[in-house]
């Protein structure tokens, strides 16, 4: 390679870098209207996941209830029980005249699937790394329901990031009792019974059934955010 195509070729990427931190500062300017004085609620689970299924339906019914009460709702704004989060949120907004927010953060894979139909807004990522951080920034709760290894990523990334101190502390909900008492029992028994994980980790978690039961502890969450925001003025 010549001199003047190396040149050429640090042009470009040099170019290229530039355009990639001029797209960043845009969306975080985007973002940080969003960052304070909103409660917000990630939802994580399956994208394979039919309406007519009941675990579709009950993620529905409690977005539902946070829509009602101006809580955001934030997913990965694809099909299955990313979709019956947005919709239900959207409901819960139209019902009762809220101004929640229905957010999607997509990411780029290969058999992609596009965005649902009922976000208010939308940004995608090209790597779950960006994507899981932007998650964890602009939520201040977590609801996990059934999924696969994907849905296992965000509950663990999220359960890690409190473990280590890395974000404030926050509820991480599992839907489904029957689905996710044996991960957590085998935990336990195995992981801090040979103290690899300590017993006080679990302390975020989380296990229920039913739509009151989400709400139980997410209104205790919001109630102390509000307390935040009112002792500072906000």
């Amino acid at each position: 390679m010549s001199k003047d195509d190396r040149m050429a070729r640090r042009r470009r990427l040099t170019e290229r870098l530039a355009g990639l931190r001029e797209r960043t500062r845009l969306l975080e300017l985007e973002l940080s209207e969003y960052t304070s004085g909103h409660f917000r609620v990630c939802i994580f689970g399956s994208a394979r996941i039919k309406s007519d299924d009941a675990i579709y339906q009950l993620t529905e019914q409690i977005a539902e209830e946070l829509g009602r009460r101006g809580i955001d709702v934030l997913t990965g704004g694809g099909p299955g029980l990313m979709e019956a989060a947005n919709k239900g949120a959207t409901e819960g907004r139209v019902a009762s005249g809220s101004k929640s927010k229905s957010f999607g953060i997509s990411i780029e894979l290969g058999n992609f699937e596009p965005p649902n139909d009922h976000l208010d807004i939308k940004h995608h990522h090209k790597r779950f790394s960006s994507r899981l951080d932007d998650f964890m920034r602009l939520s201040n709760a977590v609801i996990i329901t059934p999924g696969g290894i994907g849905t296992l990523l965000e509950l663990y990334f999220s359960w890690q990031l409190l473990q280590v101190g890395h974000i404030p502390d926050r509820p991480i909900i599992l839907v489904g009792r029957e689905f996710w008492s044996g991960l957590i029992d085998w935990m336990r028994q195995k992981q801090a019974g040979a103290k690899l994980v300590s017993p006080g980790d679990f302390r975020w978690l989380h296990l229920v059934d039913y739509p009151n039961e989400v709400m139980e502890v997410i209104d205790e969450e919001f109630g102390r955010f509000k307390e935040r925001l009112g002792a500072h003025g906000l």
